[in-house]
């Protein structure tokens, strides 16, 4: 396996979307989005979700490739929340079905959402919920949250409004790694909130972990798994390092002997797999595990297990609306993001615009072969529509196949248990886009 790690460790993308943001092509005018937005919510039976982002971090963490804002100035939430509110009045003008069709998750993201105090997080939910229409068959309210951001009041005001899942992020405990990434944080913050969540009632608990960090070794890997179970999260998202420094030059603080790669990296992986299997939990697509009581679980065993640009879902909506700067929406035959710079954002939205930055407009092949690589990212399997695929596909993966990593049987493409490390690099067979056009830059991290 070793030689297969260093021979396929090749950028890739991680699909939460196809076509993928650098090949969005066909960009829509706020009409087409909106209209697009409209067709999604036209049918009484279609559901929508939420996404909101908040920018804003106290300090910079040097492993992120998030959208963010560093700042201590706290003055600067109370104006945020209402532009979002602003841009969520636009769409409900916009789009008048949101306030009828059933909303079945809001999520905040970011950046750090606990950027903002209890008041403000209670002005903003409050705000965004008055109006609409929960799902009577479940609202899931979601947040990520930075245990050194945190309260008990936070927590309690989101919950008031119906919020059950919380994300933690940990990425590591041992103090050298978190030292070098900047995010210093004690194991004991991460038990409080951890704690402090499940005495409010949070149904669902989930840590994002890293593997690939600086100094990350075998024995600390082991550690950071070890301090996790003693918690016993919900869920797990064990995520592959992005090394994207012509993104984020915050990266290019670390030396590139202090970061594990290839196989080394690898095994981080497989060491906290091993683990975490062996003490109930399911693994689930691509870095991510839940027990088997979590609703990620279940969806996997159901087979509706989903995948969209915040990873996976235990539910597919028709529509996905992304509020705040640089946020994505997804409608079925629409991508839509907001503007990325916060001053434009806020001009936009103060005029009471929809602060349309752009997006993409699916073709038919794009959601052909969107729903085969969502397949694929789920299911580790899918049927090729026809004997021509079939023989293309075979013909990129030749060498996937000759290394037994894959297979395919007359028109099913399936990948074998060795062959999960390498799902991006399956799924790019079907990434038509990609294979018509490589990147004559660096733009994905790499695939191991």
């Amino acid at each position: 396996m070793k030689n297969l790690f260093a021979k396929y460790d090749i950028p890739a993308p991680r699909y939460t979307s196809y076509p993928t943001v650098p090949y969005w092509t066909e960009n829509p005018t706020r009409d087409q989005w909106i209209s697009e937005l409209n067709q999604g919510l036209a049918s009484e039976k279609s559901q929508w979700s939420m996404y909101v982002h908040i920018p804003f971090c106290e300090t910079l963490c040097t492993f992120c490739g998030c959208n963010t804002s560093i700042t201590k100035d706290h003055k600067r939430e109370s104006p945020y929340v209402t532009r979002v509110l602003k841009e969520h009045e636009a769409y409900l003008k916009a789009a008048p079905a949101l306030a009828l069709r059933p909303l079945v998750n809001m999520h905040l993201g970011g950046g750090t959402p606990t950027f903002l105090s209890a008041f403000e997080l209670d002005r903003l939910v409050g705000g965004l919920l008055k109006g609409l229409r929960k799902s009577p068959e479940g609202f899931e309210g979601s947040i990520e949250v930075d245990p050194r951001r945190t309260t008990l009041d936070q927590m309690e005001v989101l919950r008031k409004h119906g919020f059950n899942r919380i994300s933690l992020g940990v990425q590591d405990f041992d103090p050298e790694v978190q030292r070098l990434v900047n995010r210093v944080q004690p194991f004991q913050q991460t038990f409080a909130i951890t704690k402090g969540a499940r005495d409010l009632g949070y149904e669902s608990i989930n840590f994002d972990l890293i593997y690939g960090l600086p100094k990350q070794t075998l024995e600390t890997t082991k550690v950071m798994i070890e301090k996790t179970l003693e918690l016993k999260p919900d869920r797990i998202a064990l995520y592959s390092f992005a090394l994207v420094p012509w993104i984020k030059p915050a990266q290019r603080l670390f030396k590139d002997e202090d970061l594990p790669v290839g196989a080394e990296k690898r095994a981080l992986y497989e060491t906290a797999r091993e683990k975490l299997l062996s003490e109930g939990y399911i693994e689930i697509g691509m870095d991510h595990f839940a027990l088997k009581s979590d609703g990620l679980a279940k969806a996997a065993s159901s087979g509706t297990l989903h995948r969209n640009f915040m990873g996976y879902s235990d539910v597919r909506t028709d529509v996905m609306l992304g509020l705040g700067v640089s946020a994505i929406s997804e409608a079925p035959g629409c991508f839509h993001q907001n503007e990325k710079v916060l001053p434009v954002y806020e001009e936009a939205t103060d005029r009471g615009e929809i602060p349309t930055f752009r997006g993409h407009i699916l073709s038919i092949q794009d959601r052909k072969h969107r729903e085969q690589i969502l397949r694929l990212m789920t299911k580790f399997t899918v049927e090729l529509e026809s004997e021509a695929q079939a023989n293309d596909v075979r013909t990129f993966l030749h060498e996937l196949i000759q290394d037994g990593l894959v297979a395919i049987d007359g028109k099913v493409l399936s990948m074998k248990p060795e062959g999960r490390p390498f799902l991006r690099n399956a799924c790019m067979a079907l990434d038509i886009r990609l294979r018509e056009k490589a990147p004559n830059a660096r733009i994905f991290s790499t695939s191991v």
